[in-house]
C-alpha cells in the first residue's frame, strides 16, 4: 500500500531523462504526450502493508463513448517477450495479446545488470504470500462487473488527484465516470478511510474488444451522488497506450491493477495467461515501462516500479497441484510485476467466496516459493524520477 500523496507530504515525481529513456527504449514507441494535467505529473508516497495498494489508468471511454487521453506512447513490443493467447474476463478482452501483461517472458533475456544491483536486495528468503481471500473477510481486491451506469462526479481528497487523473466530462463537472454506487470497495465499506480502498470497475457495454476498465484508489464511501477518491484512471482495454509519463493511476506504477490479479474463474479454468501483480517493501524512485510512475526513494540497489521477474524455470513445482500449480506455471511464462509498496513477495488477486477451499494449500504452497527462485527480465530501461 501507498500512502495518499497528501497524508505523506505530496512529494513530487517530475519525468526525467525523458528524452534519453525514449531514445534508448528498444521496441518501446514514446509518442507525443497528450494529457490534461502537468506534463510531468506528481508522485505518489510509499507506505507499507499486508494487502495490496497502488494506484494505476489511462485513458478512456464510457460504455464506449471516448473519453479524454492522457497517454504516452505505446506498451506493446516489450523486449524479449512474445504475445500470448490473450486474457479474456468477464466476456471482456483484458488489453491486446500483445500487451506486456499478456506477454510470454519465457524465454526473454534476464537483465543482467539488475540482476547484481537490485536482486540481492530484494528479501531473497521471504516466502510469497497469496493476498487474497473471501468477500465475507474483506480480503484481496474485488471486481465489480456490468453495463456502464450514469455517470457520477468525482471528487479528489489530493492535490494531485485532478492533475494526474483521467477526465471524462458531464454536466456536472469534468471528471464523471460511469461507475455504479454500489460497487465494491476494497475492504468493505468498513475499510479505515486512510486504507487503499480499491473500486474497480469493468463495464462491458463494447464487449468483447472495446470493453473499459474504471479505477479509483482511495475511494471513499459514496455520498452526495458520487464518490470521493485519491485518484483514478479510465483504460480503454483494446489499447496497450500507456498513461503520460510521472502519472500515477490506482497503482502506484502507474499501471492497471485488474491486469494482473489473479481470479478464481482462471483457476477454475487452468489457465492464467497473464503476468501476476506483486508489492515490495521498498522501491526505488524510478520506473520500467509499461509503468509511468514511481513512489520509492533515490536508492538505485532498490527495484524501480514495473520490475518484471519470472520464476526460474528450474524451481520445482512438480508436487503442486490445483490453484498453486495454475499459479506457478503462470509465475514462469508470464512472470510478475512490482506495481506497488506493500509487503514483501505478496501478489494480488480478487476477492471471491470461491477461494475458500484453496487458501490453506495456497498459503502453503506459495510459501514455498522464496524471492530466490525469481530471476529479473529485460524489459526495457529504467527511468529515473526526481525526487
Amino acid at each position: 500500500m501507498r500512502f495518499p500523496k497528501g497524508l505523506a507530504g505530496d512529494r513530487r515525481v517530475l519525468w526525467a531523462l525523458g528524452a534519453l529513456a525514449c531514445a534508448a527504449a528498444i521496441a518501446l514507441a514514446c509518442g507525443d504526450s497528450s494529457s490534461n494535467g502537468s506534463s510531468g505529473g506528481t508522485s505518489g508516497t510509499s507506505g507499507t502493508s499486508g494487502t495490496t495498494g497502488g494506484t494505476s489508468g489511462t485513458s478512456g471511454t464510457t460504455g464506449g463513448t471516448s473519453g479524454a487521453s492522457g497517454t504516452t506512447g505505446d506498451a506493446s513490443g516489450t523486449s524479449g517477450s512474445v504475445p500470448g493467447p490473450g486474457t479474456m474476463y468477464a466476456g471482456c478482452r483484458i488489453f491486446p495479446n500483445d500487451n506486456p501483461w499478456n506477454s510470454a517472458v519465457d524465454t526473454a533475456p534476464l537483465d543482467t545488470e539488475l540482476m547484481a544491483s537490485v536482486m540481492p536486495g530484494m528479501a531473497l528468503g521471504t516466502g510469497l504470500h497469496p493476498d487474497w481471500g473471501t468477500a465475507t473477510d474483506n480480503y484481496g481486491i474485488p471486481i465489480t462487473v456490468g453495463k456502464a451506469a450514469a455517470p457520477a462526479p468525482i471528487t479528489w481528497n489530493t492535490s494531485y488527484g485532478p492533475n494526474e487523473s483521467d477526465p471524462l466530462a458531464c454536466a456536472q463537472g469534468p471528471f464523471c465516470y460511469p461507475i455504479p454506487l454500489d460497487a465494491k470497495i476494497e475492504g468493505g465499506p468498513g475499510a479505515k478511510s486512510s486504507s487503499d480502498r480499491h473500486v474497480i470497475f469493468l463495464a462491458t457495454d463494447a464487449a468483447p474488444d472495446h470493453c473499459v476498465l474504471y479505477e479509483l484508489y482511495n475511494t471513499q464511501n459514496p455520498s452526495n451522488g458520487g464518490f470521493t477518491a485519491a485518484s483514478g484512471a479510465i483504460w480503454k482495454l483494446d489499447s496497450n497506450a500507456m498513461r503520460t509519463e510521472g502519472w500515477t493511476s490506482a497503482d502506484a506504477a502507474g499501471l492497471p491493477v485488474l491486469a494482473g490479479l489473479v481470479r478464481l474463474e482462471e483457476i477454475k479454468r487452468g489457465e492464467i495467461t497473464h503476468a501476476i501483480r506483486f508489492t515490495m517493501d521498498s522501491s526505488q524512485q524510478a520506473y520500467i515501462h509499461p509503468a509511468t510512475h514511481a513512489a520509492g526513494d533515490a536508492n538505485p540497489a532498490l527495484p524501480p516500479m514495473g520490475l518484471r521477474l519470472r520464476l526460474k524455470a528450474s524451481f520445482n513445482d512438480s508436487a503442486f497441484t490445483g490453484a498453486s500449480k495454475v499459479i506457478s506455471t503462470a509465475m514462469k511464462k508470464y512472470g510478475v510485476m512490482l506495481a506497488d509498496n506493500g509487503s514483501n513477495w505478496y501478489i494480488s488477486g480478487e476477492t471471491e467466496d470461491g477461494w475458500a477451499p484453496e487458501m490453506d494449500a495456497l498459503l502453503s504452497n506459495l510459501g514455498k516459493v522464496k524471492g530466490g527462485d525469481f530471476e529479473i527480465v529485460k524489459t526495457g530501461p529504467v527511468i529515473i524520477a526526481a525526487p
